[in-house]
């Protein structure tokens, strides 16, 4: 051996790495070794997104003005039909592809589709031209159907893989569209089968979602039921609208006419459509509430921008009312005041939107905020001042909770102060405490380390933010003892810091602070710190998560800048969105942040801290004993004491992890 860098070291395991070790992945195989990349798992939820690519796509059709009606049919043996009667598939040789119709390539051929360059769709559901050819890589049999100037042609797939051309079948001179029949893969779903009542579901909010479109539902009658009729068509006129009534019932509500409507955005400097909204907003006397967030037809359960747009229409809305009938402390009310309790709907159509992931849970084009809270706000003004009482009584409702929280708040300052002046309950020494001399919602952010504690302590809001550094990674109390967590110094801050107690002890009122934020590194020590935080928090203080007190923060890991214009990506897949999309065929320079401790407290305010700009994600609890038992489990597997758990857990769901592929 000789002395230096490059010094040979002894084989391990007798194992080569050469060029022979790296593998191609080629047409549709990456989605069938790692569909959790695609569709986000193997699951039931999984399943059933398959149905909702294909139903997307038909819908986009309708969006456009092409299709009236669609028609979705569920057979026994797990064979779904889904048809619309659009302008079908092109069925033509691809200009690319020599040899290959159009129908062949967008069936087989991950980013192929006709919605990048908004000529075929002005908004549309499918974004990344994957939806539908990954529905093909996983299912065991893909049958598709086109009726295009007066001829039908048909085409099969096993797999992805064509099994043979695509024929003629015959003439029809009164059918047009697209028909997709496929049956889920059993080596990559096993034995799930598509459950008819979520199904039923989806199509009928579908139909609300375009008042313009006819749904029909059948379903073989071994697959009816009570709650599944056989046969039904939907159809609302009335939209969202519509649909609220149905979900409100006969609970009595603040206002007796829901707030409900549609706006076109204005259109941008090319003269082009940026889309539009439809809203509707119900406050019951008696409610948990529910949300129902979409964009260009798919559900974003997490929300996101349009969601932000909406929540500042609603309190801007009512605080103006409250300037203008006098009432002074409207100026206090917050979004949460407004939304909690309430039944609302909101469904967006927009160009070019920006997902948070492939199976587009989170709206995240910077865009809608704003043109969902112009678009509304107008609407929601002449809805408070036309009928003054109506006005009168929602700001009357809204102002009884915003005080109750200001009461909880107040509650919790005076826990706070005394604990701060008394000296047997010292606080930690490392905590930077906020004043509290505020009437905002005080947050507490636990942060990973002295570097990114010092950065934070800069970038907050002092009179509402609140900061705790910690050393490293926490003690795993998943699988430590009772006298091992105790004895830990880092946890006995914390709880100290929250002043709450913890397990049969932890009393939510008491908590010292409204939100708790854990404030890590975006990277992968960064998310095992949260882990152990989160695992922390779930096991010694749960009825602090049940309540939606802790969230997690997101700070971005590369910032993207070409010219004068900047933006922050949160990982990987959020920076080559970014590129492909605001940064097109410009130069990029691209800046890691390799943790909150390089982040300048401008750009730590302006990604992470600040209310205004920020994305927190509320970590929360099933409320069912049986779903917090099977949490549990599953957390025990994951951090508990034996080892093996955690070798089986990798082993059975290695196929599933959502990582990057190398793009072949």
């Amino acid at each position: 051996m000789t002395d230096g860098l490059f010094d040979e070291l002894p084989a391990s395991g007798g194992s080569d790495y050469d060029s022979s070790s790296i593998e191609v992945l080629e047409g549709l195989e990456p989605v069938r070794r790692r569909p959790g990349m695609y569709i986000g798992g193997t699951d039931d939820r999984a399943l059933h997104h398959l149905a909702a690519e294909v139903l997307d796509n038909a819908m986009d059709e309708a969006v456009a003005g092409h299709a009236s009606r669609i028609e979705m049919v569920l057979e026994e043996g797990n064979r779904l039909t889904i048809t619309d009667n659009g302008r079908g598939i092109p069925i033509d040789e691809h200009p690319k592809f020599p040899g290959k119709s159009t129908l062949e390539v967008i069936l087989t051929t991950l980013h192929s589709g006709g919605k990048f360059s908004g000529k075929a769709y002005a908004t549309s559901g499918g974004l990344h031209g994957v939806g539908v050819s990954v529905v093909n890589a996983l299912s065991s049999l893909t049958h598709v159907e086109v009726a295009r100037n007066r001829e039908v042609y048909a085409q099969d797939f096993s797999k992805g893989l064509p099994q043979g051309k695509i024929t003629k079948i015959g003439d029809t001179p009164n059918r047009r569209g697209t028909s997709v029949t496929f049956i889920p893969d059993t080596e990559i779903f096993g034995d799930r089968q598509f459950k008819p009542a979520r199904l039923f579901k989806l199509a009928r909010s579908k139909a609300y979602l375009f008042a313009g479109v006819e749904i029909r539902w059948k379903c073989a009658p071994s697959l009816a039921s009570d709650d599944v009729p056989q046969e039904a068509v939907f159809q609302f006129p009335g939209g969202l609208a519509d649909h609220l009534r149905e979900e409100v019932g006969n609970r009595e509500c603040v206002t007796s006419e829901f707030f409900s409507g549609n706006q076109d955005f204005p259109t941008d400097n090319a003269g082009t459509s940026q889309g539009r909204v439809e809203w509707a907003v119900a406050w019951p006397l008696w409610s948990d509430g529910s949300t129902s967030w979409y964009c260009n037809t798919v559900p974003t359960p997490d929300g996101g921008t349009h969601e932000q747009g909406l929540r500042a229409a609603l309190t801007k809305g009512l605080r103006a009312f409250g300037e203008l009938t006098g009432t002074k402390k409207a100026k206090d009310i917050s979004a949460d005041d407004v939304m909690t309790g309430s039944e609302i709907m909101l469904s967006v159509f927009i160009r070019d939107p920006q997902f948070q992931s492939q199976t587009k849970d989170r709206l995240t084009s910077p865009d809608a905020a704003r043109l969902v809270e112009n678009a509304v706000r107008d609407h929601f003004d002449h809805f408070l001042a036309d009928n003054m009482e109506r006005g009168r009584a929602l700001l009357g409702s809204v102002m009884e909770r915003m005080e109750e929280r200001l009461k909880r708040k107040a509650e919790r300052d005076i826990k706070r102060k005394t604990a701060t002046n008394a000296k047997k309950l010292r606080l930690p020494g490392k905590l930077t405490d906020c004043s509290g001399e505020t009437e905002g919602e005080t947050e507490l952010f636990i942060v990973e380390g002295d570097s990114a504690g010092g950065s934070a302590k800069q970038a907050r809001n002092r009179k509402t933010q609140a900061i705790l550094p910690i050393r490293g990674k926490i003690l795993n109390v998943a699988s430590a003892s009772n006298d091992k967590i105790r004895a830990n110094s880092e946890i006995a801050d914390l709880a100290l810091a929250l002043g709450c107690g913890t397990r049969k002890d932890c009393d939510p009122e008491a908590l010292r602070y409204d939100r708790i934020v854990i404030m890590t590194d975006a990277d992968v020590d960064g998310a095992h710190i949260a882990t152990l935080l989160m695992t922390f928090f779930f096991q010694e203080m749960p009825e602090l998560v049940r309540q939606g007190h802790l969230y997690l923060a997101q700070p971005p890991l590369y910032r993207l800048t070409a010219g004068k214009e900047s933006r922050y990506a949160r990982d990987d897949a959020h920076r080559k969105e970014l590129e492909e999309t605001v940064f097109k065929g410009k130069k990029v320079e691209v800046g890691r942040f390799k943790g909150l401790g390089e982040m300048n407290p401008s750009q730590l305010r302006e990604t992470t801290m600040s209310p205004d700009t920020r994305s927190l994600i509320r970590i929360t609890l099933p409320t069912e004993h049986e779903q917090r038992y099977a949490v549990k489990e599953l957390v025990d597997q994951l951090m508990g004491r034996n080892p093996e758990h955690r070798f089986n857990f990798i082993q059975n769901h290695a196929a599933d992890l959502d990582r990057e592929m190398i793009d072949a």
